[in-house]
């Protein structure tokens, strides 16, 4: 009986050294700056900021937002006229003109224009006073309206056009169907209507 209380104690002694030896600081380079026995800390329970729901904006280089992307079609200028305001330039020795009244078979009265803003194409206003030019002999007469093909006319009857339409503008029952009343004039280096061309108006 003494041998086996002997062989107990040395058993329960040995057991408790060894508990010691288990609870002691880890020294390990991977538990460094912690206990091996100090739980870790609980991952962040924070939830998520929602997704934006409006449209994507644009900030430019100061970080301000300008607001939802942009259409791709620009905002109108209330500074800028509407419409059609401007004509592309013609080539030396042409104008749009206004045939004026006392327009004969030689000679062509007329006034100069100016553009103005239109709601389907650049408008041609008359301006100034009468000027004349007189026809070349082998003047050419171009006429055109919505209301009939284009027509090449001479001199008489580009002058027959121009007299009728001056008494009546919107005439549609004489020699040719009546048009807006400006025309584009070619004049040579003599000072002579080459050619007139008149402008379809819709």
């Amino acid at each position: 009986m003494p041998v086996y209380r002997r062989l107990l104690g040395a058993g329960l002694v040995a057991t408790a050294l060894f508990g010691l030896a288990a609870c002691g600081p880890d020294d390990s380079s991977d538990q460094a700056g912690g206990s091996a026995n100090t739980p870790a800390a609980p991952a962040a329970t924070t939830p998520a900021a929602p997704a934006a729901t409006t449209p994507a904006a644009t900030a430019p280089a100061g970080g301000k937002s300008t607001g939802p992307a942009a259409s791709g079609k620009p905002s109108a200028d209330p500074s800028e006229p509407e419409g059609f305001c401007d004509a592309p330039p013609l080539p030396a020795g042409q104008k749009w003109i206004y045939p004026a009244k006392g327009t004969t078979a030689t000679t062509l009265v007329y006034k100069d224009t100016k553009t103005a803003c239109g709601v389907n194409d650049v408008v041609f206003e008359p301006v100034g006073a009468d000027k004349t030019a007189p026809f070349a002999p082998t003047v050419k007469g171009h006429l055109n309206s919505v209301l009939a093909k284009p027509k090449d006319v001479n001199g008489a009857d580009l002058v027959k056009h121009i007299n009728e339409c001056l008494a009546d503008p919107t005439s549609t029952k004489g020699f040719y169907p009546c048009s807006g009343g400006d025309y584009k004039v070619a004049i040579d280096a003599s000072g002579k209507v080459v050619e007139l061309t008149e402008r379809a108006h819709s």
